[in-house]
């Protein structure tokens, strides 16, 4: 491995800088470029008055200790609570940002991964949003499990990279991993999507990597925050790799490819 080798995969950080700050909110983010990541990954739903915020869970829960369910509470509403606190006193009043608010810490140069979490009817409101923002459409990077939504982002907006989320599992009686290699190319082909960004197993090897080159599709890896795993995935070539501490995994790399082979 050498520092061509690093210079072209981008480490991308999960929800933010999620290890040291209050996931999916305005300062994960900005820590997050302080830290040197490359681009950053947030969860996106749709509020009941179709505002888009950056929340992870389909309820406030987890993050904001009161229940309400994103889809049907404003963003009012939703602006109210602390999603700060759960993770320390100091970052005590943090609040659920807006889409808008995320796209415009993004730095010139710089990526955000962009996770649907609701359904394809956010579709519409996302490209106004990005059309409002001062990102360039190679900035931003359409990520989602449905492949409905990968779908229609690919129908409503083909100039927006969209990505396919892959949560490979194995089957603990046949020890088979699903999807197949060729369960996923007939999706990507039939759903328009770039690429796919899988999780860190190790199915992804080098027979995988070339049959998805070979369909001119990319590959992104998450969650990756051990530095043995990710060299792995570097030397395979994927595009990208997502971590919770994605400052300390690109310094820990530059370290390695400074290293003599």
């Amino acid at each position: 491995m050498n520092q061509q080798t690093m210079a072209c995969v981008a480490v991308i950080a999960h929800r933010g800088a999620a290890q040291d700050a209050p996931e999916n909110t305005i300062a994960a983010f900005k820590l997050a470029w302080q830290q040197g990541a490359d681009g950053v990954e947030g969860d996106f739903h749709l509020t009941k008055d179709m505002e888009i915020v950056c929340i992870h869970d389909a309820t406030t829960t987890r993050t904001a200790g009161q229940a309400m369910r994103v889809a049907e509470a404003t963003l009012a509403e939703l602006r109210q609570l602390d999603v700060g606190s759960w993770k320390g006193a100091s970052w005590d009043g943090a609040r659920i940002p807006t889409m808008a608010e995320v796209l415009a810490t993004v730095p010139e140069g710089k990526k955000v991964f962009i996770e649907i979490k609701c359904g394809p009817e956010i579709v519409p409101v996302l490209k106004q949003a990005l059309a409002k923002s001062t990102l360039q459409p190679g900035q931003t990077v359409i990520i989602s499990f449905d492949t409905k939504v990968v779908a229609e982002t690919k129908r409503q907006a083909p100039q927006l990279k969209a990505l396919l989320l892959i949560d490979f599992k194995t089957d603990e009686h046949t020890g088979a991993v699903r999807p197949s290699t060729k369960e996923i190319l007939a999706m990507l082909e039939q759903i328009g999507a770039d690429g796919v960004d899988c999780n860190a197993h190790t199915i992804v090897d080098q027979q995988f990597m070339q049959a998805l080159r070979a369909a001119h599709k990319e590959v992104h890896i998450w969650t990756v925050d051990a530095v043995t795993t990710a060299k792995r995935f570097l030397q395979l070539g994927v595009d990208s790799l997502t971590s919770n501490r994605a400052g300390w995994l690109k310094e820990q790399l530059a370290l390695v490819c400074r290293l003599p082979a």
